[in-house]
């Protein structure tokens, strides 16, 4: 008779689950915990000032005698980007395929970590041991090179994360995803599955990558007398070997701008990801050498960025390109979800300048649709399902396509960032949660952004700031100099005159009235300013500024 087994396996999603972006999960075991992905996500428009989210990982550093190491799936930024300021408060071995612990080491070099931090490269099929765990690498579709997903071998079973894919049957660029081993691994029975939602909602098939470079033939074909720009997501390095490719094809020659494209692109052709016909890239100055309808752009900037190179072509501020009537400019991505409007603003702008916009089907999703979920679903028949990747809405899409494929409605979690789900062969509930969070990375800055100071911004965005200056005699408290007002992104202090000095008669009276009483204690004194003046202005402006008063003694 076969033993029962009562291990448990934890699943604990540090972030990724109720956004698009900061994607890291942790697997816990027995005395081993192991990551998958360790992404960032971009500010929210309240976060003002803040580049970058990260995720918070106490509960990691609170357990790291057990943390045997970080797996990736694929190298886009919002399942890498956070990991050389993860590594830095917690170091331990990476382990991804071979493009992406390409750009891996771009941001470990940009970090000085390089020589600190141990990085295996592994391939396709092969599994890697870590602590209770083996985990394997299995060959998927996305629109980045090299997307894996991982089998994770446990004592309490098999799990398997997808990571970001889709089945792209003609890759233009390696194999097609290893259905197979998908197939093979659910014979073997799967515990649990975490399978990405991103495009859950959608119907049918996402259509393979090598349709688009047909749609780039015919647009190069279509306007063969202009200069081509082409807009799209840098990381996409399948869409640059297809622009490649019809600019190759039609005599022209391509310039890369954009910072994190030139980065990408340069790691990608040095590991064999790209072939670039010889002579067909020159750099941006030797353009001037050659007539319009012989040269194509490719550069970021496709949603609308404002740093982004094509946004500063658009508004006059880039170095070395400028707009020009006729040029013709194709947008090969989607806006993503709340990017609409800064991607219509850049339109707008190239419109005005005279360029021809072309929002063709020049894109096509690296993620799922329904079936392609369903395929895989199919293949490896779990037990237990987690969507994972997505915002609420999508990951209940997933949901609901999981019941359809006969998974009973209590064996799908829809967890939250921080949920521990606990599962073993006879049971999966959530048993706890740990600590997680958001921690905003501002130029230098890490984590010394925080609400509080988020919420003064906010407040000097919206109401501005008044600054009261005050000169008092040591001992006797007696007012020397002042009170001076000053303020920004209040009121236009020349237009208003009258309220500036309203206002110092106000301040005069309530020093007045702290003299009378004898206050000397400055927060007291400072608190009566403040108490006064708010008032003060609020019925006048029905406005809050933040009022700062300074206290000098002599």
């Amino acid at each position: 008779m076969k033993k029962k087994n009562d291990e448990k396996l934890k699943i604990i999603p540090l972030g990724g689950l109720e956004q698009i972006g900061m994607n890291i999960t942790a697997f816990e075991c027995q005395d081993s915990i192991v990551l998958v992905d360790c992404g960032l996500a971009f500010p929210e428009d309240d976060m003002l000032g803040v580049d970058l989210v990260i995720p918070d990982v106490t509960y990691l550093l609170e357990n790291a005698d057990k943390v045997k190491g970080l797996c990736i799936t694929h190298g886009h930024e919002d399942h890498i980007g956070a990991i050389p300021y993860i590594l830095k408060q917690i170091n331990m071995p990476i382990y991804a395929t071979k493009l992406t612990n390409g750009l891996i080491e771009n941001k470990l070099k940009e970090h000085g970590m390089l020589r600190t931090v141990k990085r295996k490269v592994v391939k396709y099929g092969q599994s890697i041991n870590l602590g209770c765990f083996r985990i394997e690498f299995i060959k998927t579709n996305h629109s980045i090179q090299d997307a894996a997903a991982l089998a994770l071998f446990s004592p309490a079973g098999i799990v398997v994360h997808t990571g970001d894919f889709k089945v792209d049957y003609t890759p233009v660029f390696g194999d097609a995803i290893d259905l197979q081993r998908f197939g093979e691994i659910g014979k073997k029975g799967v515990l649990a599955l975490l399978c990405e939602s991103t495009n859950a909602e959608r119907s049918g098939f996402t259509p393979s990558e090598k349709t688009v470079g047909r749609v780039f033939d015919n647009l190069f074909s279509e306007y063969s007398d202009t200069r081509i720009i082409i807009a799209t997501f840098a990381s996409n390095v399948d869409r640059v070997q297809q622009i490649i490719n019809s600019a190759h094809k039609y005599g022209r020659k391509v310039v890369v701008e954009g910072r994190s494209m030139v980065n990408v692109i340069a790691t990608a052709s040095e590991l064999g990801y790209l072939n670039i016909p010889e002579n067909t890239l020159i750099e941006v100055d030797q353009l001037k050498n050659y007539p319009d309808e012989q040269t194509v752009l490719i550069t970021t900037g496709s949603q609308g960025e404002s740093m982004a190179a094509l946004s500063r072509m658009a508004n006059g501020t880039h170095r070395k390109i400028s707009i020009k009537p006729r040029d013709t400019i194709i947008f090969s991505s989607h806006p993503i979800p709340g990017n609409e409007k800064a991607v219509s603003n850049v339109i707008n702008e190239l419109s005005m300048k005279g360029a021809n916009v072309v929002m063709q089907d020049t894109h096509v999703s690296g993620h799922a649709c329904e079936e392609e979920i369903k395929l895989i679903y199919s293949l490896v028949r779990p037990k237990y399902t987690v969507p994972i990747h997505g915002e609420y809405k999508h990951r209940k899409a997933q949901a609901r396509i999981a019941e359809k494929m006969g998974i009973e409605k209590d064996h799908i979690f829809m967890l939250s960032s921080g949920d521990v789900l606990e599962v073993s062969e006879d049971s999966a509930k959530v048993t706890g949660k740990v600590h997680t969070g958001a921690i905003m990375v501002d130029g230098l800055g890490v984590g010394d952004v925080g609400n509080i100071v988020l919420r003064d911004r906010q407040h000097l965005a919206e109401d501005g700031i008044i600054i009261v200056v005050l000169t008092l005699q040591s001992g006797t408290g007696q007012v020397l100099a002042g009170p001076d007002i000053v303020s920004r992104g209040f009121v236009y202090v020349r237009g208003s005159e009258d309220l500036m000095e309203s206002a110092r008669a106000v301040l005069i009276d309530t020093m007045d009235r702290c003299m009378d009483k004898n206050i000397t204690d400055w927060t007291k004194i400072k608190n009566e300013i403040k108490d006064s003046l708010g008032d003060f202005v609020w019925k006048e402006t029905q406005r809050r500024p933040m009022i700062m008063p300074i206290i000098m003694e002599v």
